[in-house]
């Protein structure tokens, strides 16, 4: 039996939510050839903020990072929406930019999108390492703490 994404994501103790209803003009997903591009995801449920904030004033990096692991849930909720559910068809993670509200000063911002990361790397093996980006910007939509983009190699 083919593992589906939801089981492997609670397999490591998480909970794969809904998609997140986009908050301007843009599918949660685009699909190219073998390449699927997930739109940028902030860090909420249910169409709430979780972690509202800047990363270095409100929030420390280990919260931050909890950010980070809740934008890259609702990544996983679109690609298992591309896919089908079926992990088999995730060839690998090619790509990720983070991007984190931050404070003046705050210099972690990798360390950060750590969080993000290393959820990919645990259901994915070798397959969820990625080239990656990670950017510490003024603001963010809902003044959403972190923000994750990603794409991914698929299959039919």
């Amino acid at each position: 039996m083919t593992q589906t994404i939801d089981a492997a994501v609670a397999a490591q103790g998480l909970t794969l939510p809904a998609i997140p209803r986009p908050r301007g003009a843009f599918l949660p997903w685009s699909r190219l050839g073998n390449q699927l591009f997930l739109a940028g995801q902030i860090c909420e449920r249910d169409g709430e903020v979780l972690y509202p904030g800047k990363v270095g004033a409100e929030f420390d990096l280990e919260t931050g990072k909890l950010a980070a692991q809740a934008c890259a849930l609702n990544l996983l909720a679109s690609l298992s929406d591309a896919v089908e559910g079926d992990m088999s068809r995730v060839v690998r993670c090619v790509r990720m930019n983070g991007f984190v509200n931050v404070a003046p000063g705050f210099h972690d911002v990798p360390l950060v999108i750590n969080g993000a990361s290393e959820l990919f790397i645990a259901l994915f093996g070798e397959h969820g390492r990625h080239a990656r980006t990670a950017i510490g910007v003024a603001t963010l939509p809902g003044n959403a703490a972190v923000e994750v983009e990603s794409i991914f190699e698929i299959r039919d």
